[in-house]
């Protein structure tokens, strides 16, 4: 008896425990095959459960934060998830969270929740996030672009409009016509350079690196691009010098090293005062570049602009830039051409002591193999 009410009240025991355990929740595992499509996602990914704890997060979904040991960190993520939990509907969205590694700054994301499996099915919802923060960059970069280039472009249009009609007033002051007929030439050819710069840029972006690269000998670029300059420097009482290694080579397109080039020298030329000196010089450096330097002794760049001045249309003095003759888009040029080179352009610079600007070109390798000077 007493046995087996020990063996009932044993087999009792084990009815309840395996009871209990069929009533404990079950920790929930991801679908076959979920893990490994995760990997592959760029977005940053994350599976959360019934109870909104996280099964898995990428990488990327915890460098930006979104997630801190099995917790989503975005209140309003973990509120999406259960609404798609609650109803199976996918839910889309878009989220400004503040990236502490990043200085505090916010990354925007692009969010899309859905379930995995049926509703019901264990809980389980997927978060997708994408950054947006740099397509949004570019979006803004090419809005500002198409307002800079109406504006530019608007100018000489207005003026030239403007000149016709004081011409047709003045038609018989012959002195006039001619005077308003040089400013119209004048801003004609400032049209003309924005137009043809706005050309080069644009060929230059699509073609990155240079499609078909060909030797070209650095002293023809020096000496073609000086020889485009010496009138300008000259009207100016400017020297411009050549100095350092001659019979550098590079792979590229010279017509594009060309325009680089000039257009560096054309800057020196009209921001330096009159009756002094820009250099250009050439010489290998260690890690197989040919580096062309451009110095002038003119007014310098002020620090903070000196992160800025090679984006488009940007202008440390437009008044004195649209005077010289300038579109604004020089130095962008240079800075594209030289990507499509995969080289580099740096600047040095002190407001009032003039400025240096630098080019540095990968070298044909039979010049790096044999130290060719």
């Amino acid at each position: 008896m007493a046995i087996r009410t020990r063996a009932a009240g044993s087999g009792g025991t084990a009815r309840q425990a395996r009871s209990s355990r069929l009533r404990a929740p079950q920790p929930a595992r991801l679908p076959p095959g979920i893990a490994s499509v995760l990997s592959v996602l760029s977005s940053s990914a994350v599976v959360v459960d019934s109870n909104d704890r996280v099964l898995r997060a990428s990488a990327a979904a915890r460098a930006f934060g979104l997630v801190k040991g099995d917790r989503l960190m975005v209140s309003e993520l973990a509120a999406l998830a259960r609404q798609v939990r609650r109803d199976g509907e996918i839910r889309e969205g878009e989220f400004e969270v503040p990236v502490p590694r990043f200085g505090g700054r916010s990354t925007s994301f692009a969010v899309r929740v859905a379930p995995l499996g049926a509703v019901g099915g264990g809980g389980l919802v997927l978060v997708l996030a994408e950054d947006q923060t740099e397509s949004r960059r570019v979006d803004e970069v090419k809005r500002d672009f198409v307002a800079n280039t109406s504006h530019e472009l608007k100018t000489p249009v207005g003026a030239l409009a403007l000149l016709a009609e004081t011409i047709e007033d003045a038609a018989d002051d012959a002195e006039a016509v001619r005077r308003f007929a040089s400013k119209m030439r004048q801003e004609a050819q400032r049209l003309t350079n924005l137009v043809q710069d706005l050309i080069t840029l644009s060929s230059i972006q699509a073609v990155e690196p240079v499609p078909d690269p060909r030797p070209v000998e650095l002293d023809v670029v020096v000496a073609e691009a000086l020889d485009r300059c010496r009138m300008k420097a000259q009207a100016r009482g400017i020297a411009l010098t050549s100095v350092g290694s001659r019979g550098l080579s590079v792979l590229g397109d010279e017509d594009l090293l060309i325009t680089a080039l000039r257009n560096l020298l054309e800057n020196a030329v009209a921001y330096s005062p009159e009756r002094t000196r820009v250099v250009i010089s050439t010489k290998k450096t260690g890690d197989g570049n040919a580096e062309l330097s451009v110095a002038d002794q003119g007014i310098g760049i002020p620090e903070r602009d000196l992160e800025r001045i090679f984006e488009r249309f940007y202008r440390v003095d437009p008044a004195r830039s649209r005077a010289t003759g300038g579109t604004g888009l020089g130095l962008a040029i240079v800075k594209h051409v030289m990507a499509a080179h995969n080289g580099k352009v740096t600047v040095r610079s002190v407001e009032g002591a003039g400025s240096t600007f630098t080019l540095f070109i990968p070298l044909r390798s039979e010049h790096v193999s044999t130290g060719a000077a």
